[in-house]
């Protein structure tokens, strides 16, 4: 006798989305006195004004979910309908339990699945395209995503080459059933053989010398690979959804650097009428939260809205790379 197969909606959508940023607003000139650099070198190497950090009462717990709750009532569902839960950070400095058990928890979830995802700055993106098959397959009916990175306490304030740029937040949305698309195909890959251009110390290396892991990051390989590379997967995604640059209302990239943006916007050739996230400025490089915080900031601010087809796309330690288009809450 044959297994009997799930089935679920013929297609997924963003319900809700929600975001939570360090409450400590560090400019570049109290940067500057950590570091040997300027404000003038800084936003014209990456576009940062300012980034925001985590407070001590901030915890990775905490602010995700606080992003997560936010999510949640402004998807309109209960909290009791989030059957599975799918969080990428780097920053739970703890092996297990992991993180999105300790959400579901804290939230009051009825017990759904829940897993962390290491994927860097390209782990929301990795959380949609997951979400989406979960939702299609009839695995789950809702998934909680989740971008949750605090890397103002992983940073290296020795290497002035990168210790400017990190920024503390979660974001997550809520995904569920939908009769129309609402999420695109993903177009996703790794290249693990550029595992050494981002990377911490392993934990036992790093505590038998009386310190913690930090980031290290070889910049200049990473812009490479980024406007190359991933300025190509960006059009390939637009292109995998079926639709032209035309077609496109906003455009939400990781916020790792303003030129690699600038580079990929060049590759894609989108009409002036898109609007482009520029959330670095004063956020920083907040790498799995950026692209759900900042696709909260633009439906707040009203430069996105309800309905309005986003291209996103992450990308960073792995190196990894994922992105698709997605119908906004």
């Amino acid at each position: 006798m044959a297994i009997r197969a799930s089935q679920g909606s013929p297609y997924s959508r963003i319900l809700g989305v929600g975001g939570e940023r360090g409450k400590r607003v560090v400019d570049n000139a109290e940067m500057c006195t950590i570091i040997d650099s300027s404000d003038e070198w800084i936003q014209q190497r990456t576009g940062i004004i300012e980034r925001r950090w985590a407070t001590d009462d901030q915890t990775p717990l905490s602010m995700a979910t606080g992003a997560a709750r936010k999510a949640i009532e402004r998807s309109g569902i209960d909290a009791s309908q989030v059957d599975a839960v799918l969080l990428s950070t780097v920053s739970h400095m703890r092996q297990f339990p992991s993180l999105a058990v300790q959400v579901a928890d804290e939230l009051g979830l009825d017990h759904p699945a829940a897993v962390d995802l290491s994927a860097a700055c390209a782990g929301f993106c990795y959380g949609v395209a997951m979400a989406d098959s979960l939702i299609r397959a009839g695995s789950a009916h809702h998934v909680l995503v989740i971008g949750l990175e605090i890397l103002s306490r992983q940073t290296n304030f020795a290497d002035r080459g990168t210790a400017f740029l990190f920024g503390d937040g979660a974001g997550a949305v809520v995904i569920g059933p939908s009769e129309t698309p609402g999420v695109g195909p993903v177009v996703w890959g790794s290249r693990g053989e550029d595992a050494d251009v981002i990377w911490t110390e392993y934990w036992d290396e790093a505590l038998a010398t009386g310190k913690k892991p930090v980031i290290h990051m070889a910049g200049n390989k990473v812009f490479k690979w980024a406007i190359s590379e991933i300025a190509e997967k960006t059009a390939e995604a637009l292109d995998a959804a079926g639709l032209t640059p035309a077609e496109l209302d906003v455009f939400i990239p990781h916020q790792a650097n303003n030129r690699i943006t600038d580079a990929m916007l060049k590759r894609l050739d989108l009409p002036d009428s898109v609007v482009v996230s520029r959330d670095i400025k004063h956020m920083g490089n907040s790498s799995a939260a950026s692209v759900p915080i900042a696709m909260e900031s633009m439906l707040e601010s009203g430069e996105a809205k309800s309905g309005d087809n986003a291209l996103i796309i992450g990308f960073g330690a792995g190196l990894v790379f994922a992105g698709q288009v997605v119908v906004l809450p």
